[in-house]
């Protein structure tokens, strides 16, 4: 009886979850060159991805970044994910995070989310602040701050995804 239980009660769970799966807001962002981007309709041709809040002023965010991009060509021929930046630095800033990015060699998709619409959108209260999306874009793990070495618990949700 208590293995019918735990079994009806974690089907129940599994599909609450399922239910309740969170898609990307929607906000109209810009990329780095200016493009218009609505964040509704970030993917990844079916594989998953990673959205990664920063500021050019934040410390923890740039170590992060830094950390990802060191491993990030291998994790992408690994699970073939991508990965979004997405700066909040207001608009008075906007002009440090294109070189921000090019000194650091960043090969991520940068958006500027300068009113912080996005990062709102999402309930988002600090920074550095990282989404991983599935491929059909549902939000399934979300962690905030960054100490030495997270980056690998990053991947390893990643390759769970793509199993």
């Amino acid at each position: 009886m208590k293995v019918f239980k735990f079994l009806f009660v974690s089907v129940l769970l599994l599909m609450t979850g399922m239910a309740n799966a969170q898609k990307l807001p929607k906000a109209v962002l810009k990329d780095i060159n200016g493009k218009t981007v609505s964040t509704d309709t970030l993917n990844n041709g079916g594989k998953p991805f990673i959205i990664d809040f920063f500021a050019t002023w934040c410390k923890p965010c740039n170590r992060e970044l830094t950390a990802i991009s060191e491993v990030y060509d291998e994790w992408q021929e690994e699970t073939g994910v991508k990965l979004f930046a997405v700066s909040i630095d207001q608009a008075q800033n906007i002009n440090k995070v294109k070189p921000l990015v090019d000194g650091n060699g960043w090969e991520y998709d940068v958006l500027l989310d300068p009113n912080s619409d996005f990062k709102r959108a999402l309930g988002i209260q600090m920074i550095p602040y990282v989404i991983i999306c599935d491929g059909k874009g549902n939000i399934v793990y979300k962690h905030n701050g960054y100490t030495e070495g997270a980056e690998r618990e990053l991947i390893e949700k990643v390759r769970e995804l793509v199993k």
